[in-house]
């Protein structure tokens, strides 16, 4: 999925990420804490489990159509005045297979379809893998106090995590996190995305401000704002 596309897709605009951008910095003035937030169309391809869809589809089509293998036989016989080659049967179901195999690979591909095609377990894990693997190649795992925290969204999953560093897991339990990033999920899936976003970094910036208050060295760390994630791993 394109930016442009994921972007209309959760109805943000330039105003949106300035707004977020703004709010991550006036939460970030009273913590030491660091907060980063990125959202990725989809945390891994899912090509194996399409291709796999795709297979068991050209599969049916073939046990529908070989009952009408004779009346498949006699048209050709038509057309060739009884004088059709042997190969053109078999000819016909390859070629309605194949064909069968990329309509319905070009079809699961729609985020729709394709929640439903993948395992469940499959997609939690991929989606807490691509969380943990940017929370690393972001640096949030490197902040002077390990107070960062990941505010992750892959959209096509329909999931959210928040990954907390471990200074900041030491004094705040994974289950608060775990209430705000259920909450941001819940709005988003009512296309409140902005406000979903602002929202969830207020109430991140409150359990910082109340572990890791600020004092007078506190360098902004890490980016502010929305991070859009374009790649994704093949799995």
């Amino acid at each position: 999925m394109k930016t442009k596309t994921l972007l209309k897709k959760l109805n943000l605009n330039e105003k949106d990420f300035d707004d977020i951008k703004s709010t991550v910095a006036e939460v970030e003035k009273k913590t030491t804490g660091e907060i980063a937030v990125a959202v990725t169309a989809e945390s891994a391809h899912y090509s194996f489990w399409e291709l796999l869809a795709s297979d068991l589809f050209a599969a049916v089509v073939l046990l529908v159509l070989l009952p009408f293998a004779d009346k498949i036989r006699m048209i050709y016989r038509h057309i060739y005045w009884h004088n059709e080659p042997g190969w053109i049967l078999p000819l016909f179901f390859i070629i309605s297979c194949f064909a069968a195999v990329v309509i319905a690979f070009y079809v699961v591909n729609i985020p729709a379809l394709d929640r439903l095609i993948i395992p469940s377990a499959v997609k939690r894990a991929c989606v807490t893998h691509r969380a943990f693997r940017y929370f690393t190649e972001s640096g949030v795992y490197d902040t002077k106090e390990h107070s960062g925290i990941l505010i992750f969204v892959s959209y096509m999953e329909r999931q959210v995590r928040i990954v907390a560093d471990s200074g900041i897991s030491a004094k705040i339990s994974q289950d608060l996190w775990n209430i705000i990033a259920d909450e941001l999920a819940e709005n988003l899936r009512k296309g409140k995305t902005a406000e979903a976003f602002t929202n969830a970094i207020e109430k991140c910036g409150e359990l910082l401000a109340e572990n890791f208050p600020n004092h007078e060295e506190n360098p902004n760390e890490l980016e502010d704002g929305l991070v859009i994630l374009e790649d994704a791993e093949w799995f």
